[in-house]
């Protein structure tokens, strides 16, 4: 296959293994997503999806969130990891939304990630699944997704989520980065990997990444 076929077959294939997209991360509106998402770093969604409920039963929007102090934040949401940092990333973006965006999370890349313990990886999740904005989140997964199926580098996820805007459809960027998480998840994971299962790496696959995976594997 040359270039274009490849990452037509990926298209393909995702549409056809994943044609309803579920969103990993429980939430009910912009906000509760960015608190969730925020959560998410370096914590798994499913942890996540535990936690926040209880965290938003005391609080779901940023006026009911700046009742809460930090200490009681941090508390709630210590399972997720980070918590110092997240909790004080939590409080202080709710005072900015309050203060300067009348209590709604913004709707634009630069004052997303001008929020306190927002990078552009969640900037990229929120503008995406909350308002409908054309973005391309590079998690662990999609990361390895584009290293494994040589559509890029892998020297970072920087250049990994410019090689996929570049190569896939703008329209389809919004679908695609979920329909690659959840592929990654379930059929090219970085533990118990079973290739026989992964059929878009097994067939289009990096070489050097097959050869990889088969020397473990005649072990």
């Amino acid at each position: 296959m040359n270039k274009e076929e490849k990452v037509q077959f990926v298209i393909d294939t995702l549409a056809k293994y994943y044609p309803e997209i579920p969103i990993p991360l429980d939430h009910k509106d912009p906000y509760t997503l960015l608190i969730a998402v925020l959560l998410s770093a370096q914590c798994t969604d499913v942890r996540v999806n535990q936690i926040t409920p209880l965290l938003f039963a005391k609080a779901d929007n940023p006026y009911d969130m700046i009742k809460l102090s930090v200490g009681e934040i941090q508390d709630i949401i210590r399972p997720c990891g980070l918590s110092p940092m997240k909790s004080k990333g939590i409080h202080g973006l709710s005072h900015i939304l309050i203060d300067k965006h009348e209590g709604l999370v913004p709707q634009s890349f630069e004052a997303l990630e001008a929020l306190p313990a927002v990078g552009h990886k969640t900037a990229s999740v929120v503008m995406s699944q909350a308002f409908g904005v054309p973005a391309f989140p590079v998690d662990t997964h999609i990361h390895r997704l584009m290293y494994r199926w040589n559509l890029t580098s892998g020297k970072n996820v920087t250049k990994t989520e410019k090689d996929a805007k570049r190569i896939f459809p703008r329209e389809i960027w919004n679908d695609l980065h979920l329909q690659m998480i959840w592929y990654g998840r379930e059929y090219s994971p970085a533990r118990g990997w079973d290739l026989d299962k992964d059929i878009i790496t097994k067939t289009i696959g990096r070489k050097t990444v097959l050869e990889e995976y088969y020397k473990k594997t005649s072990r």
